[in-house]
């Protein structure tokens, strides 16, 4: 079983290698961009996986671990071309949905707990991407104002044309930003962090003196099998932040940790 897993990440890891070097800014090779997205997404939340994958971490090697983060960066590289295709899609006329972004969008419902978003609320999102799914349904549906940034100059201009065409009556502003150039950090009464960025932990070290005292902070996250997806959780400094809550999803691509200030 756990040769069988190891043979099944290998494979993954050249399906994403061929898939990344084929974009070419256009919706070529899109259908077999999603069989890959959504195959890999079945396969870090099977059951029989997560079985396999703990027999294979008790025999932990370097290459082993090496493997698991080149496929950690591969299939982030492949999401956010997965969320390209989607984007040029739509703003060609074509709306359905990959499993992988019905996943996702399950997701975001209630991704804060008992912490709402209401309308008055201020919402940032770091990692929005080129198909902004989160700012999207989290301003329809409370009327929040939201804010994405993205260090992606292809993703900002394609995330803005698809808020213009499903929200452009939205209080929804994507920006080419780092988090730390931010000048409403002090407003903000909600953050998400995507779980494909990599530098969320230390992201989240940086925005302590910057943000007020009531901010409530959503880290997406993937740890064991889901960590070939997702980037993981980490230790936080205690001083600065504590976990409220910790939001597990068996069916879901990434779970979620809740912080606010000590």
């Amino acid at each position: 079983m756990t040769n069988t897993l190891q043979e099944d990440l290998n494979q993954f890891s050249v399906r994403f290698n061929d898939f990344a070097a084929k974009y070419d800014h256009t919706m070529n090779h899109c259908p077999e961009f999603e069989v890959l997205i959504d195959d890999y997404s079945k396969f870090i939340i099977s059951e029989r996986n997560k079985e396999a994958w703990e027999q294979l971490v008790q025999h932990e090697s370097r290459d082993f671990y090496q493997l698991v983060e080149d496929l950690r960066t591969k299939s982030a590289l492949c999401v956010a071309i997965m969320e390209k295709y989607r984007a040029l899609k739509l703003l060609n006329g074509t709306t359905e949905s990959t499993n992988y972004f019905k996943n996702i969008e399950s997701c975001i419902e209630n991704e804060f707990g008992q912490f709402r978003i209401t309308s008055e609320s201020k919402v940032l999102l770091v990692g929005s991407g080129s198909f902004p799914m989160t700012p999207l349904l989290i301003a329809k549906r409370t009327g929040a104002e939201v804010i994405g940034i993205d260090i992606d100059d292809e993703a900002i201009e394609l995330g803005r044309k698809v808020v213009d065409e499903l929200g452009g009556d939205l209080n929804i502003k994507l920006e080419k930003k780092e988090v730390e150039n931010i000048e409403y950090a002090k407003e903000l009464t909600h953050i998400i962090f995507s779980s494909t960025v990599e530098a969320k932990y230390d992201i989240l070290g940086q925005i302590h003196p910057l943000t007020n005292e009531n901010v409530v902070v959503a880290m997406r996250y993937g740890n064991q099998l889901k960590s070939l997806f997702n980037y993981p959780m980490r230790e936080v400094d205690a001083e600065k932040w504590r976990m409220v809550d910790n939001i597990l999803r068996p069916d879901h691509v990434f779970d979620i940790a809740l912080y606010k200030k000590a």
